[in-house]
């Protein structure tokens, strides 16, 4: 599972931090914009089986982008807008509330 925001900064490595002690979990996260702390690459991409994004902006983007490698990958957007600082309380309470949903339906 990856979760991408626009640096991958605050967001994308707080989900990823939140969910990485899953162990029937396998969890990344990276970034759309060039100065990303990891930038998204088409790798990450084609490993994801469930990619979550943080604002419609992004899911267009990854679409712009990724097109011919999102075949058939379930693509979620949080709908989380970038006001929150890294492993915010509020930011971790709305990660588990939006994205626990879609583990039940994935595994």
């Amino acid at each position: 599972m990856l979760f991408v925001c626009a640096r991958n900064r605050l967001r994308s490595p707080t989900a990823e931090a939140l969910f990485a002690d899953r162990s029937d979990l396998e969890v990344d996260s990276a970034g759309l914009n060039p100065d990303s702390e990891v930038l998204l690459s088409v790798e990450a991409v084609v490993w994801a089986d469930l990619i979550f994004v943080m604002e419609k902006r992004h899911r267009s983007k990854l679409q712009q982008r990724f097109r011919r490698h999102l075949g058939g990958k379930r693509v979620v957007c949080l709908n989380i807008p970038d006001r929150y600082g890294l492993m915010e309380p509020a930011l971790v309470e709305l990660l588990r509330q939006r994205v626990t949903p879609h583990l039940r339906s994935a595994l």
